[in-house]
């Protein structure tokens, strides 16, 4: 008899790659919100966006 197709996330290396992944994506998000209480960086970052142009 033919056996059912193993379902995605069986792996067991697949649930620590899966929290590594949700902790580098909230980590680079906190790193996102903190540059936007530097109102100088953001104005430098801005600077040199529009020098682009």
């Amino acid at each position: 008899m033919h056996s059912p197709a193993p379902r995605l996330g069986t792996c067991s290396r697949s649930r620590p790659v899966r929290l590594l992944g949700w902790v580098a994506a909230v980590l680079i998000l906190l790193a996102v919100f903190a540059l936007y209480t530097a109102p100088g960086f953001m104005v430098m970052l801005a600077n040199q966006a529009w020098a682009c142009f």
